[in-house]
C-alpha cells in the first residue's frame, strides 16, 4: 500500500457551508470539496451505530435492499474468483434495519466480515432524506444515491455520468486516475461484472508488476483524495476511481448526472455493438470506419450537414427527442432481423 501512500493530493476546494462552485461542473480534473454537505443533520450518522440506526429510521421504507456480503478471506475486496467466471462474494436481500444490526453485530464472524449495499436511489429507499440533506446547486435532476458498510475496497471502474460523491460517516480513499490510462489498467470483462460496470484486475493495495507491468505506467498519473464526513468528490465523467471504506461503518451519498439529454442513450451500446460490428473486420476497412467515425462522430460539425437542405438532413442534424426515438427504433428493428 505504500504508493497509495505517497500519491499527490487531487486539488482541494474549501466549500463548508456553501453552494456548488460554478465552475466545478466544468471541471476536467477530480476536485475534492471540503465541507460542502457538513450542514447536514445526516453527518449525526458518524457518531455510532445507535445514532446511525435512529437517524436512517426516520426514513427508511420495508422495502428489501441488494445487500452483498464477503467472508474474511477477501479482505473486504469485491472481486472475481480466479477464473474470472463467478465473485468472491454474494448477494442477498435484506431491511435496512437488519443491515445496520449486522453491521453493528461483533459476532457477525468470518463469514459475514463484510457487508456492503451499493449504488441504492435515495428518493425510494429513504424517502423524505433530501428534504434535510441535499446538495445547493444547479443540477436538479440528478440521481441521488446511497451507499453503506463496513471497511470495504471497490477496484477501479470509471462512470459515464459525472458523479459528486458525499461523505455522511466513516472515511473514504479514493484513487483517481484519467481516462486516458485504460490500456495501463488490465481491465476485466464487459460481460460479467460485480456491479455492472468493467473494473480493473489490479489489486491496488498490491500490484503485481510481473503480471501486470503497464500498471506502473498508470500508477505516475494516479492522484487521492481522502474524505471524511462533510467532504465531497467530484469525480468527471469516465474517470477511473478505486474506492476503500475505511471505517467500520461508512455511509456515502452520491449524485450521477450527465451533460447531454437521456434520450441520447449511454454511449456504452454504440461500443458494444461497434465490437460487435467493427473489431473482426480486416485491418484496412477498421481504418476506412475510424474514418467515417471521426467524419460523423468525433470530429463532427456543421460542414457534415450544411449542405443539404435543412429538411432533408435527418439524421446528420443535431439530434431532438423525436429524432432519437425514430432512430433507436430503426436500431432495435435492424437488430432484430
Amino acid at each position: 500500500m505504500t504508493w497509495l501512500a505517497e500519491l499527490p493530493p487531487v486539488a482541494a476546494l474549501d466549500c463548508a457551508d456553501a453552494a456548488v462552485p460554478e465552475h466545478v461542473y466544468d471541471s476536467a480534473e477530480p476536485l475534492l470539496l471540503r465541507g460542502l454537505v457538513a450542514n447536514w443533520p445526516a453527518l449525526a450518522c458518524d457518531r455510532s451505530m445507535d445514532a446511525a440506526a435512529r437517524y436512517l429510521g426516520r426514513y427508511h421504507t420495508n422495502a428489501p435492499l441488494t445487500v452483498f456480503v464477503g467472508d474474511a478471506s477477501i479482505g473486504g475486496r469485491f472481486f472475481y474468483n480466479e477464473t474470472c467466471t463467478d465473485f468472491n462474494f454474494r448477494s442477498g436481500k435484506a431491511q435496512l434495519p437488519q443491515v445496520l444490526e449486522k453491521l453493528a453485530d461483533p459476532r457477525r464472524g468470518d463469514a459475514l466480515a463484510t457487508v456492503y449495499v451499493g449504488s441504492t436511489p435515495v428518493d425510494h429507499w429513504l424517502p423524505g432524506f433530501r428534504a434535510r440533506n441535499d446538495l445547493r446547486w444547479s443540477v436538479p435532476d440528478a440521481l441521488a444515491s446511497f451507499w453503506l458498510g463496513n471497511e470495504t475496497r471497490i477496484s477501479a471502474h470509471f462512470d459515464f455520468p459525472n458523479n459528486m460523491a458525499c461523505v455522511v460517516a466513516g472515511r473514504r480513499r479514493f484513487t483517481l486516475l484519467p481516462p486516458d490510462q485504460i490500456g495501463n489498467l488490465y481491465v476485466g470483462p464487459m460481460d460479467k461484472t460485480p456491479a455492472g460496470q468493467p473494473i480493473s484486475l489490479v489489486d491496488f493495495h498490491a500490484p503485481d508488476l510481473q503480471r501486470h507491468p503497464r500498471f506502473a505506467e498508470a500508477a505516475k498519473h494516479a492522484r487521492t483524495a481522502l474524505l471524511r464526513p462533510g467532504d465531497a468528490l467530484f469525480i468527471p465523467s469516465m474517470w477511473w476511481h478505486h474506492v476503500e471504506s475505511l471505517a467500520a461503518f461508512n455511509l456515502l451519498v452520491n449524485y450521477w448526472w450527465c451533460d447531454t439529454p437521456s434520450y441520447l442513450g449511454p454511449p456504452s451500446q454504440a461500443l458494444l455493438h461497434a465490437m460487435l460490428t467493427l473489431r473482426s473486420l480486416p485491418a484496412r476497412q477498421r481504418q476506412v470506419w475510424r474514418g467515417l467515425y471521426n467524419h460523423y462522430v468525433f470530429e463532427a460539425d456543421e460542414s457534415v450537414y450544411r449542405h443539404i437542405p435543412e429538411q432533408g438532413r435527418g439524421y446528420l442534424a443535431p439530434f431532438g427527442e423525436a429524432t432519437a426515438k425514430q432512430l433507436r427504433a430503426n436500431l432495435l428493428n435492424n437488430l432484430n432481423q
